[in-house]
C-alpha cells in the first residue's frame, strides 16, 4: 500500500482489530524488536493447514506447499530478491550453518563483535573444532583484507545502530576477494531493504520480530550465479533434482536456484504461521512503517531525554545503556511494560499497535525507576 503517513486514528480503526487477541492483554508492549505481536489471522492459517491434515491427509502437502511458497514470494519482495533465492530455514544460524559448510577449504571469516549470540556463538564453535580461521573486530574497524567470508549484522541487536555505508562495505569486501553474508533480522519489515541493489552474496533473516511471524519462520538467501555454482552438505531430498521421481544418479542432480540449498522433509506450519504478518508489512509498506516509527521514536525520546537511537542512523527502537538494564526491564515488566535488555542496553521498541498514550505511561513508569 502506497499512500499518506500512518495515522493513529486509522490504524486504530483498520489494523488494530486484526489484533484483537494480543491487544487483550492488559500492558503496554515495547518488545516489538524481539517478539512481533501476531495478527488474529496466523492462527486462523495455521488451523486451516492443521485442517487439511485431518481432512485430505498426505494430500495437505500440497495446501503446505502452496504456503511455503508464498512464504518466498512475499518475502522476496520484502527484501528486493527473487521468490527462488529465497531459501527457508528455521533459524538464521541454520542459514549460516548452510553457508559455512559450502566452504571446500577451511575459510578465514572476518565478523563484528556486535553480531547476534546465535551467529557469534556457532562463528566460535567452528574456530574451535578447527573448521574456521576467524577474526572478530568492532564493526567500524572491519577489514575484509585476506578473509575468504564476511559476516556482518545490517542492523546491531544491542544497540540498533545501522551500519553506515553498507553497500560499500559489501563492494570493498568482494575487491578484496571476500564474500559477504549479511544478518537482517533486525532490518528486514522494519527498514528498507534491497538485496539484489546491495549485491550481497548472502543474507539470513527471519519473521519473529517484525514481521509477526513467530519462530521458525526464517530463510537464507544467496545471490544469483553464486546459488547454482556453490553447494552445501547442509541437504536432503528436498533439494534434489525431480524429487518425487526417486532417482538416485551419480553424481547427484540438485534442483535450480535455490531449492538446491533445501534440505530434508521440512517443518510446514512455521511459513504458514508468517503469512499474515508479512502480508501486513507489505500492505502498509516498509518505508510508511518506518516513517511512523521514527515519529513515534522521537517521541519516546522527548519524554525520556536519556534514550538514544531516535534518528535514522538507528533502527527501530531506542535504548537506554544503564549498568542495571536486566534489572530495569524486569521491573517494568511487573508494572506491565514490556521491553528487554542485552548486556547494559535497555530497548524499546514502538510499532503500529502502540498509541501515544502507551509510550506516556512507558516513560512515566520508567522514569520512577531511574
Amino acid at each position: 500500500m502506497s499512500g499518506p503517513s500512518l495515522d493513529e486514528g486509522w490504524l486504530r480503526s483498520e489494523i488494530h482489530p486484526r489484533f484483537s487477541r494480543v491487544l487483550k492483554r492488559e500492558e503496554v508492549y515495547l518488545a516489538n524488536h524481539s517478539l512481533g505481536r501476531p495478527p488474529d489471522r496466523a492462527a486462523e492459517d495455521v488451523r486451516a493447514a492443521l485442517d487439511a491434515w485431518y481432512q485430505d491427509m498426505d494430500g495437505a502437502w500440497s495446501t503446505w506447499l502452496e504456503g511455503r511458497e508464498r512464504f518466498r514470494a512475499l518475502t522476496g519482495r520484502l527484501v528486493g530478491a527473487p521468490k527462488n533465492l529465497i531459501i527457508p530455514k528455521t533459524s538464521a544460524g541454520q542459514g549460516l550453518r548452510a553457508v559455512l559448510n559450502s566452504f571446500t577449504s577451511k575459510p578465514r571469516v572476518v565478523t563484528s563483535d556486535g553480531e547476534f549470540d546465535s551467529i557469534d556463538f556457532i562463528l566460535r564453535v567452528y574456530r574451535e573444532q578447527g573448521r574456521i580461521e576467524l577474526k572478530i573486530v568492532p564493526w567500524r574497524e572491519l577489514d575484509p583484507g585476506g578473509a575468504d567470508l564476511v559476516v556482518l549484522s545490517s542492523v546491531m541487536f544491542r544497540t540498533g545502530e545501522v551500519v553506515s555505508e553498507l553497500s560499500k562495505r559489501i563492494e570493498d569486501a568482494h575487491a578484496a576477494g571476500a564474500l559477504v553474508l549479511l544478518d537482517v533480522y533486525h532490518h528486514a519489515g522494519a527498514l528498507p531493504l534491497d538485496l539484489t541493489a546491495l549485491k550481497a552474496d548472502f543474507a539470513v533473516g527471519g519473521s519473529y520480530k517484525y514481521t509477526r511471524g513467530g519462530p521458525g519462520a526464517c530463510w537464507l538467501y544467496v545471490r544469483p550465479g553464486l546459488v547454482d555454482t556453490l553447494r552445501t552438505p547442509d541437504t536432503g531430498w528436498f533439494a534434489k533434482k525431480d524429487m518425487f521421481t526417486y532417482a538416485r544418479p551419480e553424481p547427484p542432480e540438485f534442483a535450480a536456484g535455490g531449492d538446491a540449498w533445501l534440505e530434508s522433509t521440512p517443518p510446514v506450519l512455521a511459513p504458514i504461521q508468517a503469512l499474515a504478518g508479512l502480508e501486513l508489512t507489505l500492505e502498509l509498506g516498509v518505508e510508511r512503517i518506518r516513517e511512523h516509527n521514527l515519529e513515534q521514536k522521537e517521541v519516546l525520546v522527548s519524554l525520556l531525554p536519556a534514550l538514544e537511537g531516535a534518528g535514522t542512523e538507528h533502527g527501530a527502537f531506542v535504548t537506554l545503556k544503564h549498568p542495571g538494564a536486566q534489572v530495569l526491564a524486569s521491573s517494568l515488566r511487573e508494572r506491565r511494560v514490556k521491553t528487554d535488555a542485552r548486556g547494559d542496553y535497555l530497548r524499546l521498541c514502538p510499532d503500529i499497535l502502540n498509541a501515544r498514550g502507551d509510550l506516556e505511561i512507558a516513560a512515566i513508569k520508567l522514569k520512577s525507576l531511574l
